[in-house]
């Protein structure tokens, strides 16, 4: 039977796959493909290690080595955390353009948020 994956692993799976999406392409691509089966393609270290005919400990180090440069480069770059910051902004905004009562400056602050959104 399957063990379910507590809330700080999910947590921390969301957290990565974040991270992954903002800095992936800096990490080598024998590591990124590796890295994406673990985070993202939800496999074991044993059915990475058998696919890639590398011991398990290697997948672990790789994982672990990728999970520390990513984090280390967003503690430089901090995109992840502008990226929330900017999401949280536009639903305030969206919020107050929904409760003003001038429909036509509402409608225009709403397309420029949905804007921003596809921008982001």
């Amino acid at each position: 039977m399957e063990k379910e994956k507590s809330l700080t692993e999910l947590e921390e799976i969301v957290e990565l796959s974040y991270l992954y999406d903002f800095y992936g392409a800096l990490l080598k691509e024998n590591h990124r493909l590796i890295f994406e089966d673990y985070v993202l393609n939800d496999l074991s270290l044993g059915e990475i290690a058998r696919e890639w005919q590398i011991t398990r400990q290697g997948v672990y180090d790789i994982v672990r080595r990728c999970r520390l440069r990513l984090k280390e480069y967003e503690e430089k770059l901090q995109l992840v955390h502008k990226f929330q910051l900017t999401k949280e902004k536009l639903q305030r905004i969206e919020k107050i353009a929904g409760e003003s009562e001038d429909e036509k400056s509402a409608g225009a602050i709403q397309k420029l948020a949905e804007e921003i959104y596809d921008m982001i």
